[in-house]
């Protein structure tokens, strides 16, 4: 324990930059068992860091490992729980929890045996915390790190503090936030480049080789998150990666199962839960008229989970009309329930209906229009980018 002591001291001796997530503002920190889920390389470890220099800096109650640690090969996580428990400890944050075997039964053991116990612990968003999960069940809370709003990464950019705001204030008021924002910053200078490489935090360290990073993460995600935690057999990876790239190549399209598993070579019900996989892996996005209650169903249409995502795997298949689509998807869906519309793009919380387009765009009898290419909008048409604003 000395030894990850020291380690958890090395790591928070120097002050270090960071894009600071306002999810740690978000989150109940007085639940006892706290997961934090992500998609590979969007900055887990990063928030858990920040976490320890803003609450727990000068605490020496709270200890942050890594279960990466081979020490964590030949001690159990509870006998390390227990020990640091019964030394005054208070906070355990573990990161990776998915690289250790037979995590939620331990979890629950130390949540009974040491109620002054919090622990944080970061995840795959693959990773079954809570759903088919009787150990963790009723006690977890379980918060998703998405990636970088077009907000947060202008704020970065540019140095800035936009707030962000809500759906309904958006839609009440978006000529006067847009005008508020506009006399500060032009933003449509900064949307392409987000729609390229702002979405991971990768552009921190190496933007010459963003595509690259983001790419040994799909492929890191796919051999490991989604094989090894979904049991799936290493010899089926190949099928996976051609299901994915089928799917950059057509997004946003309907997709005919049929003719997929063909390509594939598998079955209708592996592909559907392949999809289902992919969905889960914050690799695609699907949308659905019942807003996927039933996700053994096809969906009505599938987007890729984010514009970067299509520009790493599938650049041809780059227009206007995927990027934008895809972006309002990915921006407003992170809150928010999307369904089909029958009269619009979307339906977004049973109650708005969007159509998505360029700045021509315009709203129709019962829909918002969400347009790019314009600063400021007026009526029912907003600007598309200030959808990047809602988290």
């Amino acid at each position: 324990m000395e030894n990850l002591i020291q380690i958890h001291q090395t790591l928070f001796e120097q002050p270090r930059k960071t894009i600071r997530r306002e999810l740690i503002d978000e989150i109940d920190w007085s639940h006892r068992l706290i997961c934090i889920k992500g998609f590979r390389g969007v900055g887990k470890t990063t928030f858990l860091h920040d976490l320890v220099r803003e609450k727990y800096l000068e605490d020496k109650s709270c200890l942050y490992v890594s279960l990466n640690n081979f020490y964590f090969t030949r001690r159990k996580i509870y006998n390390f729980a227990d020990e640091f428990y019964k030394k005054g400890g208070k906070v355990l944050i573990l990161d990776q929890i998915h690289k250790y075997p037979e995590w939620s039964k331990e979890l629950r053991a130390c949540y009974d045996d040491m109620p002054g116990l919090k622990i944080v612990f970061s995840a795959s968003p693959v990773l079954r915390v809570i759903e088919g999960n009787a150990n963790l069940k009723n006690i977890a809370k379980v918060y998703h790190l998405e990636g970088l709003s077009f907000r947060e990464y202008l704020n970065y950019r540019g140095k800035f503090e936009f707030p962000h705001y809500t759906l309904e204030e958006i839609i009440a008021n978006h000529q006067q936030i847009a005008q508020e924002i506009t006399t500060q910053v032009k933003p449509l200078a900064y949307f392409e480049e987000y729609l390229q490489i702002g979405f991971y935090p990768y552009f921190l360290n190496n933007k010459p080789f963003y595509n690259e990073t983001l790419l040994k993460h799909v492929n890191l995600a796919l051999e490991l998150d989604v094989t090894y935690l979904n049991q799936i057999e290493l010899k089926y990876l190949p099928k996976l990666r051609k299901l994915l790239q089928i799917i950059a190549s057509e997004v946003p399209f309907s997709p005919n199962v049929s003719k997929i598993s063909t390509d594939v070579e598998t079955s209708r019900a592996t592909v559907m839960n392949y999809l289902r996989y992919l969905k889960n892996a914050r690799l695609i996005n699907m949308l659905f008229s019942n807003g996927g209650e039933d996700q053994m169903k096809k969906p009505d249409l599938v987007y890729a989970h984010n514009t970067n995502i299509l520009f790493a795997v599938e650049p041809n298949n780059i227009t206007n009309r995927n990027l934008r689509t895809t972006f309002f998807y990915n921006q407003v869906g992170y809150l928010h329930n999307m369904k089909s519309s029958n009269k619009a793009d979307f339906k977004v919380n049973d109650n708005y209906h969007f159509i998505v387009g360029g700045k021509y765009t315009e709203a129709e009898k019962g829909t918002y229009a969400a347009a790019d290419m314009i600063e400021e909008g007026s009526g029912d048409k907003i600007p598309l980018w200030l959808f990047g604003f809602l988290y």
